[in-house]
Parts: C-alpha cells; sequence; structure tokens
C-alpha cells in the first residue's frame, strides 16, 4: 500500500536516511510509538502519590482493569505475568490508533510488527510451561493415553505453531483491511467527511483487535500453567 505522505519518513528524507524510510515505514512508526509510550510512562510514573491527581486516577483504573480481568481468567498465580500482558495489549493498541493520524502509519499494519509480537508470546508460552512443570511440561504435547502420542504430539506441534499464525495474520489482516478502506475512501470522496465514519469505526477496531491479542495472550499462558489431562 502507498501512503501519499508520511510525517516522519519524510523526516527521514531530510536527514539523508529516504531509501530506508520508505522501505520500512513500520519500522519508523515503531519507534515513534515506542518513544511515546516511554515518555507517557515517564510522565505518568513521576506524578505518584497517595493523593491521586485526575491523570493518576485515569492511569490507575485503565491498569487495574486490565489486571482484574486477566486475573479473572488465570487466577492469581497468573499475576506476575501481567506486565508482559498489559505491555502487549498498550502497544499494540496503541500502533492500531496512530493510523487514525493524518500523516502516521499503523505498524501493526505490517506482517513484521505483528510477528515480532506474536513470537515473544508464544514462546513465552513454553517458558512459563516448562517453568511450571519442567520436563513434564511434555505431557501437553502427548494426549491422554500412550498409544495415541504418534497422532496427538503431531497435531499439538502443529497448534502451537498455528498461534503464532493466528496472531500475526488476524492483527495483520484487519489492520491493513482497515487502511486500504480508508485509502480508497480518501481517494473516491476526498479528505473531509465521507471517511469520517470509517474512522470512527476504525477506534472500535483499534481496541477489539488488542482486546483480542490481550484475551489470546493470557488464555496461552493459562494452559501452559495448567497440568495436563
Amino acid at each position: 500500500m502507498v501512503h501519499p505522505y508520511l510525517f516522519f519518513v519524510k523526516f527521514f528524507e531530510l536527514i539523508g536516511l529516504g531509501h530506508f524510510a520508505h522501505g520500512n515505514p513500520h519500522v519508523i512508526y515503531s519507534w515513534v510509538v515506542m518513544t511515546f509510550l516511554i515518555v507517557i510512562s515517564v510522565i505518568a510514573s513521576r506524578g505518584i502519590s497517595m493523593i491521586p491527581s485526575k491523570t493518576q486516577n485515569v492511569f490507575e483504573v485503565i491498569i487495574s482493569g486490565m489486571e482484574d480481568f486477566m486475573i479473572g481468567v488465570t487466577g492469581e498465580e497468573g499475576r506476575w505475568l501481567f506486565p508482559l500482558a498489559a505491555t502487549v495489549f498498550i502497544y499494540v493498541f496503541t500502533c492500531n490508533i496512530v493510523g487514525l493520524i493524518p500523516g502516521f502509519f499503523p505498524p501493526t499494519a505490517s506482517l513484521n510488527t505483528t510477528l515480532s509480537c506474536a513470537l515473544p508470546v508464544v514462546i513465552f508460552t513454553h517458558i512459563i510451561g516448562l517453568k511450571y512443570h519442567g520436563i513434564k511440561y511434555i505431557k501437553h504435547f502427548l494426549g491422554p493415553v500412550w498409544w495415541m502420542v504418534p497422532i496427538i504430539f503431531p497435531i499439538e506441534v502443529i497448534g502451537h505453531a498455528a498461534r503464532i499464525l493466528s496472531l500475526t495474520f488476524r492483527l495483520f489482516g484487519n489492520m491493513m483491511g482497515h487502511e486500504l478502506v480508508l485509502a480508497i475512501l480518501f481517494g473516491l470522496a476526498g479528505l473531509f467527511f465521507a471517511p469520517l465514519p470509517i474512522m470512527a469505526l476504525g477506534i472500535f477496531v483499534c481496541l477489539v483487535q488488542a482486546f483480542v491479542f490481550f484475551l489470546l495472550s493470557i488464555m496461552y499462558f493459562t494452559g501452559a500453567m495448567e497440568h495436563a489431562h
């Protein structure tokens, strides 16, 4: 998809890195998102006090709501996984939502970005399984009875590999599809009122896709913590 004008790509052109920027806008805007989140985190954490400000109240409601939801799925045992899951949700949502800003490109509309989010989640799932069960974690892949191992084991391996594809392509497909619809509307109806309903719907899409990624992640974590049956 060709974007007519991307602010940070133009900036990289001015400093002599235009070739890299045009070929990797998802990388450029991933850096923008990460910088934004780091700055916001520093600002939010600097003003923490026993008597919360309005900004602190907003952040506390968001973070505590996410944590309560996750604990409801994983139980208290999964509380230590919240920083990873919450980071994934916030990063993915921010990457999604920046695509609604004119001159910005959503990093999640690139397979490279969505794959880089999916791989840590799936790999860490197996790290959790080994942490909780040790070598017995292999039982998750063997099925209930020994004579079904030749059938169950390949199915389980394929299923776990498919998790990477599922997380990667679901997020990429939805965000790229939204980008294409906006591009078509902008081309046909101009830059004003016609694309606005799709952009408004896009906020909902951005939130839902980030939540689905977050929900699937914590479900994978929970499955790894459970004992094999």
